[in-house]
């Protein structure tokens, strides 16, 4: 069950630095985000993203639904971080 945990919390850590890629990509409007390698972090932050556009969409060109998704994830992982460090056997 610990690796398991582990695994997921490897596993947002790494969405996370793919997210501020993403992020900081879009500051460069000449981007082409239908060319490679753009094209597929496009497809793999973009979902997730989404999710937080539909609560907080962008208001006067601003897209600040990156900071909540960003605080999700940091939550998500600090609770995985906590559930790794539980001796076995008393999980939920």
């Amino acid at each position: 069950m610990n690796l398991l945990i582990t695994t997921l919390a490897t596993f947002v850590q790494i969405y996370s630095y793919l997210l501020i890629i993403r992020v900081l990509l879009t500051w460069f409007p000449q981007i082409n985000w239908y060319n490679q390698p753009f094209a597929a972090l496009s497809q793999i932050s973009d979902p997730y993203l989404n999710l937080f556009r539909s609560i907080i969409p962008p208001l006067g060109g601003m897209d600040f639904s990156p900071i909540l998704a960003f605080l999700a994830l940091n939550l998500a992982g600090s609770f995985l971080a906590g559930l790794s460090r539980l001796p076995l056997g008393q999980g939920f």
